[in-house]
């Protein structure tokens, strides 16, 4: 017997196969990269614990914290290196996905776009543990890192969540077909990490240089992540995030647009 759609009786939506497929890629995800691993979770918290750490000591020597408007140092720099890391493991994780999943392509309900959104997703939700757990031991040990703002925390979180989405499906795509993008992409990390202000503020350098700076969409995102958790902080000049959203968007269509021209040689790969 067919439904009225024309469909067999009792077949599933692509809907509810796309969601069955996520969620066992989920889980498989879930258990190898907190299982498997036994350091996993130690250098999760011992990264961000370690730069903390480093530029707590340089600190001592600059004085970084006075260049610093209404907002105490080390939870201005956790804001920043949390949401950093979201974004550098999304655009990370997400060039291996293609390459570790290549196996289950054998099933035609798997496409190589889902182990990148699956991976991201676990990401981001591993990622956002490790943040409440330095919240809390901030909060312990008497900082100032409680938010003002936890809705407009919340908002630029999710959206340096989105901004490692479209970096991942563009560089999942751009690693697997030539491998030495992914090359270029580590290599790129840590000039990254230093440009989108994530340890010293950028309001300090020139202005025509800042202008140039700020076409980086990540520090337009973490800049308003510090201001949800102080509401008197001085963001940088030019912070938007309707351009972080538009850079945003362009990413993520992109990705998208090329998981489905080149579908057929990732899958081959």
């Amino acid at each position: 017997m067919a439904n009225v759609k024309g469909a067999p009786k009792g077949a599933r939506t692509p809907w509810q196969v796309t969601r069955s497929v996520w969620y066992a890629m989920f889980m498989r995800e879930a258990i190898s990269r907190t299982m498997s691993d036994r350091m996993g979770w130690f250098w999760m918290v011992f990264e961000p614990l370690a730069f903390i750490t480093i530029m707590v000591g340089i600190r001592s020597f600059i004085r970084g914290d006075r260049l610093i408007v209404n907002a105490s140092f080390i939870p201005w720099m956790v804001a920043g290196l949390m949401g950093f890391f979201l974004v550098r493991e999304g655009m990370i994780r997400g060039m291996g996905a293609i390459e570790a999943n290549s196996a289950l392509f054998a099933y035609r309900q798997v496409q190589p776009v889902d182990p990148v959104v699956v991976r991201n997703f676990l990401e981001g939700m591993l990622r956002t543990f490790v943040f409440l757990l330095f919240i809390l031991f901030g909060l312990m040990l008497g900082l100032d890192i409680y938010p003002d703002n936890a809705v407009k925390v919340i908002a630029a979180w999710l959206s340096l969540w989105s901004l490692g989405l479209g970096l991942g499906l563009v560089t999942s795509v751009a690693a697997t077909l030539v491998p030495e993008v992914g090359k270029v992409v580590r290599m790129l990390s840590l000039p990254l990490l230093i440009i989108s202000g994530v340890m010293l503020p950028l309001n300090q350098l020139p202005h025509w240089l800042l202008d140039y700076l700020m076409l980086n969409p990540i520090p337009h995102a973490l800049e308003t992540l510090r201001l949800g958790f102080f509401e008197n902080y001085k963001t940088i000049h030019g912070t938007s995030m309707l351009y972080f959203w538009l850079v945003t968007l362009f990413l993520n269509a992109l990705g998208l647009l090329m998981h489905l021209r080149f579908v057929d040689r990732l899958k081959a790969k």
